[in-house]
């Protein structure tokens, strides 16, 4: 007996000790060879393990398995499994009633309620149940090796409530706006932060559509997200601005998430205010671009002395001889041109400083290029060659206009800064099909090429030019922002930007944007007719604060068949517009007290069909389209006669 099962510990020396007569299993010489084995092999193991043996289930174990039963031991050695364990009869009875059926059973974690050390405790086990066949086809008992994971599960139990405990307290402090939400468009879960940003019960956040609370012109972005989600796919960093109670806007970037199981139909999401991050972006680009302008003040200071200079000289020499009407024609065709190179110059400086959204759309490259001809020509310099190749009729790419502007006149003034001494600076086009490409997505390409023939670029200089902030310009000569603004347009515009460089021979910056089709514009040959809607009753009220001005619009309107009635502020203007009963009203925008805007406001109550048009120097169409809608009449200040009859017809014809 002793010979038989050497070793194992207290629990060895019970075996050998026991009376085996008096148990249900026999003398250990009657024991089958296979319990005899599996005591041997249990008896000797680091492992908790047992072993249920015969009909009662008779319980044999090791030192390992006599810590799980607490004081229970040694008492419950060679007693059947379920006195013993009463307690665990129905969870464990089922398991083992499978195991003496011939199946093996695994479970990395059974929770049970025992009763060991006096008082009741949950616990867990990972253990498996292994059959032992009797030679008969039978099963004579079950094998268990198994291992309490109590303590571990413990462990995990309080780490976790420890995290939920953060991430509630995450969930209640954050200003970030928390949230679960279900495909068919409800809210199930928020945080505070809903109700503290929008202004918005809960109540009424969860019992509402989240449309409701959607700026309208986002409904399709969130759709086209919530497609994607359903789809199974995360979505990051994407822009939808909420509705406050009052109606006002608030801009969030989001994060959503589908479930795991899509099926459910819900998804997590989190947003982020970026309100103020929008605030100090576009402060941000409205200063680089007037770092830009403040660039081309000295060619531009240049090009309007030369515009004032012929423009200046052809009208005093027509007040020299006013008699001669071919010499006046003539010189007066002089000052014109001078006058309307000098419009185009302020309308592309008053597009730069113009504060708007990125809009991206088809933009035709021959008449962007040849419409910043001039001020390209005034970044440049006069020490700097220009030349500009030739892009096909209809060549386009998808790009915001203004921002590709900005683009080329950064480029220009860096070519500029790097060929102190002059040197050639080309702008060329090239089109070609990108295939499979980590940068860019496949389909057409036209590369934008701004080449220099500088002192050029180091190699570490080239590695983070395109990087925001980065400059080699000296304290107060640049931002660092031009070359970055330049990637970003590329980017924003689903293309790209990179350098190539050269140590000695110049500098090229390549863009390469998405390529579309564009329609060819056909300037319309100008019209001599005169204005068809003149009849000689039509009434105009002028109102302007510059007396110069007033004279050429009443002379001009005069000379066109009108009435003018003339005001020389808002004030003035509707003190006279029920006397005057105009047929329209021309409206400076800029004005000392009330502006055009403002003014236009009040008129629309009193006369809401008057044609409205405005004439001004200034770039703040947000402002008159808010008093009189977009479909507002703009004259771009320096104007002809010619200009201010089309747009007399256009406004009449709708009338």
């Amino acid at each position: 007996m002793h010979d038989r099962f050497p070793g194992g510990g207290e629990t060895g020396d019970l075996l050998r000790a026991q009376d085996w007569s008096r148990t249900l299993l026999g003398h250990p010489d009657t024991w089958p060879h296979a319990l005899t084995t599996l005591v041997q092999v249990m008896l000797n193991a680091g492992q908790p393990m047992f072993i249920a043996w015969g009909p009662q289930r008779t319980l044999l174990y090791n030192d390992g398995y006599s810590e799980m039963l607490g004081s229970r031991h040694p008492a419950a050695f060679a007693l059947p499994f379920f006195e013993t364990w009463p307690e665990v009869r129905e969870t464990v009875g089922s398991l083992m009633d499978r195991v003496f059926e011939g199946a093996p059973i695994h479970m990395d974690d059974l929770t049970l309620t025992l009763h060991r050390n006096g008082y009741s405790e949950e616990t867990h086990f990972a253990f498996s149940y292994t059959p032992v066949p009797d030679g008969d086809g039978g099963i004579a008992g079950l094998f268990c090796a198994c291992t309490e994971t109590t303590g571990r599960v413990t462990i995990q139990r309080r780490q976790v409530a420890e995290a939920k405990r953060e991430r509630d307290r995450l969930f209640e402090m954050s200003r970030d706006l928390f949230g679960v939400a279900t495909f068919d468009g409800y809210l199930t879960s928020i945080n505070p932060a809903w109700s503290r940003q929008l202004g918005r019960s809960e109540a009424e956040l969860l019992a509402r559509p989240f449309s409701d609370i959607i700026h309208p012109d986002d409904l399709a972005a969130t759709g086209d997200v919530v497609a994607t989600l359903q789809g199974g796919k995360a979505v990051h960093q994407f822009h939808v601005r909420l509705l406050k109670a009052d109606g006002t806007p608030i801009a969030f970037a989001w994060s959503a998430v589908p479930e795991a199981d899509v099926a459910s139909g819900s998804f997590y999401t989190v947003g982020r205010d970026i309100t103020e991050d929008l605030r100090r972006e576009e402060t941000l680009r409205q200063a680089h671009k007037m770092e830009a302008v403040g660039q081309l003040t000295g060619g531009l200071a240049h090009d309007f002395n030369n515009l004032l200079q012929a423009a200046h000289g052809s009208l005093d020499l027509i007040l020299r001889r006013p008699g001669d009407t071919e010499r006046v024609a003539r010189l007066a065709r002089n000052g014109l041109q001078a006058t309307e190179r000098g419009a185009k110059l302020t309308a592309q400086l008053l597009a730069f400083s113009r504060a708007q959204r990125l809009e991206l759309r088809p933009t035709e490259l021959t008449g962007l290029v040849a419409g910043m001809a001039e001020i390209l020509l005034s970044s440049a310099g006069p020490l700097v060659r220009v030349a500009v190749g030739a892009a096909r009729p209809g060549l386009g790419v998808m790009a915001d206009p203004t921002q590709l502007e900005m683009a080329l006149l950064n480029l220009a003034i860096n070519a500029r800064d790097a060929m102190p001494e002059g040197g050639d600076l080309t702008l060329g086009f090239t089109e070609r099909m990108v295939g499979e490409n980590a940068d860019l997505p496949s389909g057409p390409y036209v590369d934008i090429r701004v080449s220099d023939t500088g002192t050029g670029m180091l190699e570490s200089v080239a590695a983070r030019a395109l990087e925001p902030f980065y400059t080699t310009k000296g304290v107060g000569k640049g931002t660092g922002l031009g070359l970055s603004q330049v990637y970003a347009m590329a980017k924003q515009a689903g293309g790209t930007a990179w350098i190539e460089r050269s140590e000695r021979t110049g500098t090229t910056i390549v863009m390469s944007l998405p390529l579309v089709e564009t329609a060819v514009e056909i300037e319309p040959a100008p019209s001599d007719q005169a204005l068809a809607v003149i009849d000689g009753t039509r009434r105009v009220l002028v109102v302007d604060d510059d007396a110069d001005v007033r004279l050429f619009l009443s002379t001009s309107l005069e000379t066109l068949g009108f009435h003018v009635v003339v005001a020389e502020d808002a004030e003035r203007g509707l003190a006279v517009l029920d006397g005057a009963d105009p047929d329209l009203l021309l409206v400076d925008f800029a004005m000392p007290g009330m502006n055009g805007a403002k003014m236009a406001e009040v008129v629309r109550t009193r006369r809401p069909d008057l044609p409205i048009i405005f004439a001004s120097g200034y770039s703040e169409t947000a402002a008159i389209e808010s008093a009189v809608g977009p479909s507002a009449v703009m004259l771009r200040k320096p104007f002809g006669v010619r200009d201010l009859e089309a747009v007399l017809r256009t406004a009449f014809e709708g009338t």
